[in-house]
């Protein structure tokens, strides 16, 4: 099975096949992707087709450098927030994030995950999904949702009580305080942090130290470790709840 089979140019993302490694990379305003059938369909059928694929041992996803920062975030809600007409397009793309999630994590490969530049919290959350994960030395990962009333999406509260414990997940989330590469390292959020120019190729190099070891042993590994989160699942869809009733309340009444 050669490289080309999974090379890709999606409306959501494009991939590239490099031997046993899949680089996926996302366009741009992926928050608008996600709400559209279509990209959503074809990123998860794509997931579908690697998870079942014995010649794929790691697959890298890769953030957009011109993806949503604070402000970029704020405008789309408020604009989101204008009337329930826009409330269907809301939920579509947290359904999305939620199956993303979970292909991510049903993935049989090793999953790298690599940012920079400023990244709200949603994608940091989304990011706690993968194996292992590296960022640029200038990631600032924000958290606007308080400006606005809301709650972060993708998973945080579930992901961060597991990694840090309750009270420091709390003081993260209820924080509106942005939080920079190195103390992102400290806190255990990210593995490496790395100069921008080199986000791309230590990720290939860790990839290709996971190639080394036998495919059946990282299986059994990431099985162990997401039986513990079999109830993840339900989790989503609680945290989906709780997100539509504070946009329930605050949708400006239709003019």
């Amino acid at each position: 099975m050669g490289a080309s089979k999974w090379n890709r140019e999606g409306s959501a993302f494009s991939a590239q096949g490099l031997g046993e490694i899949v680089e996926l990379k996302f366009s741009s305003n992926p928050m608008l992707k996600l709400t559209d059938l279509q990209a959503k369909v074809e990123l998860l059928d794509y997931l579908d087709l690697l998870t079942n694929s014995p010649d794929i041992r790691v697959v890298i996803f890769h953030s957009n450098p011109l993806k949503s920062g604070r402000e970029e975030y704020k405008a789309f809600y408020q604009n989101l927030l204008k009337s329930r007409v826009n409330r269907d397009a809301l939920c579509r793309m947290y359904n999305a994030v939620n199956q993303f999630i979970l292909k991510i994590l049903e993935l049989n490969q090793v999953t790298i995950h690599i940012n920079s530049g400023a990244v709200i919290m949603m994608f940091l959350n989304i990011s706690l999904a993968c194996d292992y994960r590296i960022v640029a030395e200038d990631i600032v990962f924000q958290n606007p949702c308080h400006e606005l009333g809301m709650i972060p999406k993708g998973g945080g509260a579930y992901f961060l009580s597991r990694r840090l414990g309750h009270a420091k997940a709390f003081e993260i989330m209820a924080s509106c305080k942005d939080i920079h590469a190195d103390e992102a390292l400290a806190l255990g959020l990210v593995n490496e942090v790395v100069p921008v120019d080199d986000l791309e190729n230590r990720a290939l190099e860790i990839a290709q130290t996971y190639i080394q070891n036998p495919a059946r042993s990282l299986m059994g590994i990431k099985r162990l470790l997401n039986y513990c989160m079999k109830d993840i699942r339900e989790y989503l869809e609680f945290e989906n709840k709780e997100i539509m009733r504070i946009v329930d309340s605050c949708l400006m009444p239709e003019t």
